[in-house]
Protein backbone atom coordinates (compact mmCIF):
# COMPACT_ATOMS: atom_id res chain seq x y z
CA UNK A 1 0.00 0.00 0.00
CA UNK A 2 3.05 2.44 0.87
CA UNK A 3 4.57 1.29 -2.09
CA UNK A 4 1.61 2.35 -4.36
CA UNK A 5 1.63 5.59 -2.55
CA UNK A 6 4.87 6.27 -3.49
CA UNK A 7 4.78 5.36 -7.28
CA UNK A 8 1.30 7.59 -7.57
CA UNK A 9 3.33 10.63 -5.78
CA UNK A 10 5.99 10.05 -8.17
CA UNK A 11 3.85 10.17 -11.19
CA UNK A 12 2.14 13.25 -10.16
CA UNK A 13 5.77 14.91 -9.70
CA UNK A 14 6.85 13.85 -13.34
CA UNK A 15 3.66 14.85 -15.04
CA UNK A 16 3.69 18.41 -13.42
CA UNK A 17 7.28 18.45 -14.44
CA UNK A 18 6.42 17.83 -18.24
CA UNK A 19 3.71 20.61 -18.20
CA UNK A 20 5.60 22.99 -16.94
CA UNK A 21 8.59 22.20 -19.56
CA UNK A 22 6.35 21.86 -22.06
CA UNK A 23 4.51 25.54 -21.32
CA UNK A 24 8.31 26.61 -20.92
CA UNK A 25 9.61 25.11 -23.90
CA UNK A 26 6.97 26.04 -26.27
CA UNK A 27 9.12 27.34 -29.23
CA UNK A 28 12.06 24.83 -30.16
CA UNK A 29 15.52 26.56 -30.95
CA UNK A 30 14.75 26.60 -34.37
CA UNK A 31 11.66 28.68 -33.82
CA UNK A 32 10.75 32.05 -33.24
CA UNK A 33 8.47 33.63 -30.64
CA UNK A 34 5.94 35.69 -32.74
CA UNK A 35 5.49 38.95 -30.63
CA UNK A 36 4.36 41.27 -33.10
CA UNK A 37 0.93 42.87 -34.16
CA UNK A 38 -1.23 40.30 -36.20
CA UNK A 39 -4.49 43.01 -35.63
CA UNK A 40 -4.49 46.27 -35.16
CA UNK A 41 -7.31 48.70 -33.85
CA UNK A 42 -9.06 51.51 -35.22
CA UNK A 43 -10.06 52.77 -31.68
CA UNK A 44 -8.90 56.02 -30.48
CA UNK A 45 -6.65 55.77 -27.24
CA UNK A 46 -7.98 57.56 -23.94
CA UNK A 47 -5.19 57.20 -22.02
CA UNK A 48 -1.67 58.89 -22.21
CA UNK A 49 0.65 57.44 -24.56
CA UNK A 50 4.12 56.96 -22.66
CA UNK A 51 5.98 55.99 -25.64
CA UNK A 52 5.82 53.96 -29.32
CA UNK A 53 7.40 52.21 -31.87
CA UNK A 54 6.90 51.53 -35.11
CA UNK A 55 6.57 48.24 -37.05
CA UNK A 56 7.28 47.19 -40.58
CA UNK A 57 4.91 44.29 -42.52
CA UNK A 58 6.46 41.36 -42.09
CA UNK A 59 4.24 38.69 -42.29
CA UNK A 60 2.16 37.63 -39.94
CA UNK A 61 3.47 41.10 -38.82
CA UNK A 62 1.64 43.84 -40.18
CA UNK A 63 2.22 47.20 -40.53
CA UNK A 64 1.45 49.02 -37.73
CA UNK A 65 2.35 51.84 -34.68
CA UNK A 66 2.63 50.45 -31.30
CA UNK A 67 1.39 52.87 -28.49
CA UNK A 68 2.45 51.89 -25.00
CA UNK A 69 0.39 53.43 -21.92
CA UNK A 70 0.61 52.25 -18.57
CA UNK A 71 -2.13 49.67 -19.27
CA UNK A 72 -0.19 48.10 -21.68
CA UNK A 73 1.03 48.51 -25.67
CA UNK A 74 -1.90 48.91 -28.36
CA UNK A 75 -1.32 48.17 -32.43
CA UNK A 76 -3.03 50.84 -34.41
CA UNK A 77 -3.50 51.14 -37.69
CA UNK A 78 -0.60 53.36 -39.06
CA UNK A 79 -2.30 55.37 -41.69
CA UNK A 80 -5.26 56.84 -38.68
CA UNK A 81 -4.92 60.64 -39.05
CA UNK A 82 -4.88 60.69 -35.18
CA UNK A 83 -2.14 58.42 -34.54
CA UNK A 84 -0.12 60.18 -37.02
CA UNK A 85 -0.78 63.26 -35.18
CA UNK A 86 -0.02 61.46 -31.85
CA UNK A 87 3.15 60.01 -33.41
CA UNK A 88 4.47 63.59 -34.80
CA UNK A 89 4.35 64.92 -31.39
CA UNK A 90 6.27 62.16 -29.58
CA UNK A 91 9.15 62.47 -32.38
CA UNK A 92 9.34 66.37 -31.40
CA UNK A 93 9.12 65.79 -27.58
CA UNK A 94 12.07 63.07 -28.50
CA UNK A 95 13.94 65.78 -30.66
CA UNK A 96 13.11 68.09 -27.99
CA UNK A 97 15.08 66.12 -25.43
CA UNK A 98 17.99 64.87 -27.61
CA UNK A 99 19.31 68.45 -28.91
CA UNK A 100 18.33 70.86 -25.93
CA UNK A 101 21.57 71.54 -24.00
CA UNK A 102 21.83 69.92 -20.47
CA UNK A 103 22.41 72.04 -17.20
CA UNK A 104 26.18 71.61 -16.01
CA UNK A 105 26.71 69.16 -13.47
CA UNK A 106 28.86 71.64 -11.69
CA UNK A 107 30.31 75.15 -11.70
CA UNK A 108 33.67 76.30 -11.31
CA UNK A 109 33.52 79.29 -8.46
CA UNK A 110 35.74 82.30 -8.82
CA UNK A 111 37.72 81.89 -5.73
CA UNK A 112 38.89 78.49 -6.93
CA UNK A 113 42.51 78.52 -6.93
CA UNK A 114 44.62 77.83 -10.56
CA UNK A 115 47.11 74.96 -10.07
CA UNK A 116 45.82 73.87 -6.96
CA UNK A 117 47.48 76.73 -4.50
CA UNK A 118 45.46 78.81 -2.16
CA UNK A 119 48.19 81.48 -1.52
CA UNK A 120 48.88 84.71 -3.67
CA UNK A 121 52.13 84.23 -5.94
CA UNK A 122 52.22 87.91 -6.41
CA UNK A 123 56.08 88.31 -5.92
CA UNK A 124 56.48 92.07 -7.08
Amino acid sequence: METQRILMRSLAVVVFASVIWTITVSAGPDEKMITCCRVVSNVKLTDPIIGFRLQNESLPCLKAVVFETKRGKFCLHWTLPWVKEEVKKLLAQRNKRLTSTPTPASSISKLTPVGGSSQSTDRS
